[in-house]
């Protein structure tokens, strides 16, 4: 169970060193991050990719080598080994805190000998139909895991487990989707390109019985062996929708105590996500994409946003319960495949409105958290420097913030189109007040209500220094910084 105003924290981003670190590196600050305030960590894919130390875990190789067998060139992962990751996950759930395992059922890539399938084509943006005639193709889809030896599983995976792949060894072709023969594309997906099953690699096919029952063994074993808490489930829209409800409830029943679950539904638009939380009866939360990309436009609009729509046609304002609300994600930051940063200068304008408000279920992401610096090669054939500031000060305080004031009534002031605020008037555990205001352009003042008469507030950022004391009616002034945020707490 997620606790009352509980956070993650998404513990690595796509360019964190490959020194086989982190696994150490969080049972160093595990203690840190519980004593902050954070309450889960959401870690990264512990298992084999294809790529070895240099891969981020998405592109799955195999999913039951955690960093133990030599296995693509490497014993451990880009994080660390087997061993280091048990150890990770103890020491964060020592500390009374959950982990969620990120977890990638949809392809697996790196096969370790070539199959000769008959398939048809289909272009990568039209997947309804075909752009050529049934033809023989070479294709990486055997899938032996010869350094693990058959530990854990015995299971290999044939082309007849997967729906297609997207290169032909024969013609070294990788920018087809074959179909393999007998094959469909998963029905209960994303409609983008027509049928967005397909995404990379060699694609599972959710269809056949023994890969469902394998993926059921996998679960299981998985939560024997680490332990965690729940699932961040990469990539659902590219799965079956019906295939989740059969294996969260596997994994549920397994585990004998309640799972926490979300998905990544990557889609902006509000009734499609609506749509999925009903698909699966309501079993997993998603990530609050909308919010994020209105928390991208704004950043970019340079004071000329209506804040007013801030949480306009968002999971958070519309299905809180179900919302996993987040600034920024390894797939959001610069230079990755679903590039929509949120520039600094905003970022702690949003994690005041996902810290603060007590609807949805806030993740900080960790270059959000610790800063990070890197290069890589952009969309625009460039290399590219990236530097990514720390804003651990701001959302250290708005942690606190959140453990001990974000309680009680919350009164909305969202009646401007620059300066937006909001109020918790506390409840018995927790009586004190707290009031938020910020503005996207010049900095200002708002009439806000906390519902105690003559009681003195203060700035938690420090942006503002001279206190605030309310009147007889328990009404307050409460001022902002330009492009800035304040929490004025009661003391």
């Amino acid at each position: 169970m997620t606790q009352i105003n509980g956070v993650m924290m998404q513990y690595f981003h796509w360019y964190i060193p490959n020194d086989g670190t982190l696994w150490n590196q969080v049972q160093e600050n595990a203690q840190s991050l519980q004593n902050a305030g954070l309450t889960a960590i959401w870690l990264p894919p512990a298992y084999k990719g294809m790529n070895g130390i240099n891969d981020v875990g998405y592109g799955v190789y195999d999913l039951y080598d955690l960093g133990e067998f030599d296995q693509r060139g490497t014993i451990r992962t880009k994080y660390g080994t087997r061993e280091a990751y048990l150890d990770a996950v103890k020491s964060l759930q020592a500390t009374g805190m959950q982990v969620y395992a990120d977890t990638v059922l949809n392809h697996r890539m790196g096969g370790d000998e070539t199959e000769k399938v008959k398939a048809t084509p289909f272009s990568q943006s039209n997947r309804l139909h075909p752009q050529g005639e049934q033809r023989e193709i070479t294709s990486f889809s055997h899938f032996t895991f010869p350094g693990r030896r058959g530990k854990y599983s015995d299971f290999e995976w044939r082309w007849w487990h997967f729906d297609g792949v997207d290169y032909d060894h024969n013609t070294q072709d990788s920018s087809t989707i074959y179909l393999f023969e007998g094959k469909q594309f998963d029905d209960y997906v994303a409609l983008e390109n027509g049928n967005f099953a397909y995404l990379m690699g060699c694609d599972v096919d959710f269809q056949n019985q023994e890969v469902r029952e394998e993926m059921i063994r996998w679960g299981q074993w998985y939560l024997d062996t680490t332990g965690v808490d729940g699932f961040r489930l990469d990539a659902i829209k590219h799965i079956s929708s019906w295939f989740f409800p059969e294996w969260l409830d596997a994994m549920q029943h397994h585990a004998g105590k309640k799972l926490f679950t979300v998905g990544e539904y990557w889609y902006s638009n509000l009734e499609t996500l609506h749509w999925y939380v009903d698909a699966v009866g309501g079993r997993m939360s998603v990530l609050d994409v909308p919010l994020h990309y209105n928390f991208h436009y704004a950043s970019q609009s340079g004071g000329h946003y209506d804040m007013r729509s801030i949480l306009d046609h968002t999971m958070m304002q519309e299905r809180p319960t179900h919302a996993v609300t987040f600034v920024e994600n390894h797939d959001s930051q610069p230079l990755q495949a679903l590039e929509a940063p949120v520039e600094p200068w905003f970022k702690p304008l949003a994690y005041a409105l996902i810290l603060l408000r007590q609807q949805g279920y806030p993740c900080v992401f960790y270059a959000d958290y610790y800063g990070a610096e890197y290069e890589d090669w952009g969309g625009d054939g460039n290399r590219h420097s990236i530097y990514l500031p720390s804003h651990r000060w701001l959302i250290d305080k708005f942690l606190y913030a959140r453990q001990n004031y974000a309680y009680g009534p919350q009164y909305d002031y969202f009646d401007h189109w620059d300066i937006i605020g909001w109020t918790c008037l506390g409840d018995e555990a927790h009586p004190q007040g707290m009031a938020v205001i910020m503005s996207d352009g010049p900095g200002g003042s708002k009439w806000m209500e906390v519902g105690k008469s003559q009681a003195r507030f203060v700035d938690l950022t420090e942006h503002i220094k001279e206190p605030v004391v309310t009147n007889e009616w328990g009404w307050g002034e409460f001022s902002t910084l330009g492009g800035s945020v304040s929490v004025w707490v009661e003391v």
